[in-house]
């Protein structure tokens, strides 16, 4: 296994885990920590694709990483509001 490929699967792992607590109500899915793992997992995933290309992944993980990166900017505006 290469280092990419461990890097890919720590993503899938990463956005498994919060998927699944979200779906069991163990944490919110709009709330940063959720966000987070879900833009790290992403990243991480993209990462792996870097060494063997797939476009639909690709573009896949890059949706879902800007979707994330795009809910944890609303918050971070909401807080400087305040």
């Amino acid at each position: 296994m290469t280092l990419t490929d461990a890097a890919g699967l720590c993503g899938v792992l990463l956005i498994l885990v919060a998927y699944a607590a979200a779906a069991a109500g163990k944490l919110d899915p709009q709330r940063p920590a959720s966000l987070a793992a879900n833009l790290v997992g992403a990243g991480l995933i993209l990462l792996s694709l870097a060494k063997d290309f797939n476009l639909s992944a690709a573009a896949m993980e890059g949706a879902w990483a800007l979707v994330s990166l795009a809910g944890l900017v609303r918050i971070g505006w909401k807080r400087l509001r305040r």
